[in-house]
């Protein structure tokens, strides 16, 4: 959606925009398993939210307000213009939700970021990260294996 609206193109919604979900923010996600991985009792089961249900037209609108204010000269503004409807799927969940109570009791957890600074922040990176997106965007990544050494260790084939 974000390189969607950056680039004036359509930001489509399925059906209402009213299935909700429970949004949190990746590095919350990270430091919560490692939490999990590094105090929990072994075999311990917890569900990782982010105690932030929003509408996916709520997060959209979101995401269409702080690229309005982020990007001033866009063309595209307002972007909640380029929002459109479309047929929603046949039995698409109305809500996905997570109880993080258990997490937060048994380990002291909580998100470190609210939906507005985690949007926010995501935006960010997005704008300042073009390079890195438009690569893929420009189809000059064709889908491989990202990280690999190509250097002379990766010459060495295992016996």
């Amino acid at each position: 959606m974000i390189i969607n609206a950056i680039e004036g193109k359509s930001l489509p919604i399925y059906g209402a925009g009213d299935n909700v979900r429970d949004w949190l923010h990746v590095d919350d996600h990270a430091a919560a398993l490692h939490l999990i991985l590094s105090r929990s009792a072994v075999g311990g089961r917890y569900n990782v939210g982010g105690n932030s249900e929003r509408t996916n037209l709520e997060v959209v609108h979101a995401l269409c307000a702080i690229l309005d204010e982020r990007l001033p000269d866009s063309p595209h503004r307002p972007h909640t213009s380029l929002i459109a409807r479309v047929q929603d799927r046949p039995g698409h969940d109305r809500r996905y939700a997570i109880d993080a109570s258990r997490i937060r009791q048994d380990l002291g957890w909580t998100p470190r970021f609210n939906f507005e600074t985690g949007l926010r922040e995501t935006v960010d990176w997005y704008l300042s990260h073009r390079p890195w997106w438009q690569g893929i965007r420009d189809g000059v990544y064709q889908g491989g294996r990202l990280g690999l050494d190509t250097g002379a260790a990766a010459a060495v084939k295992p016996a």
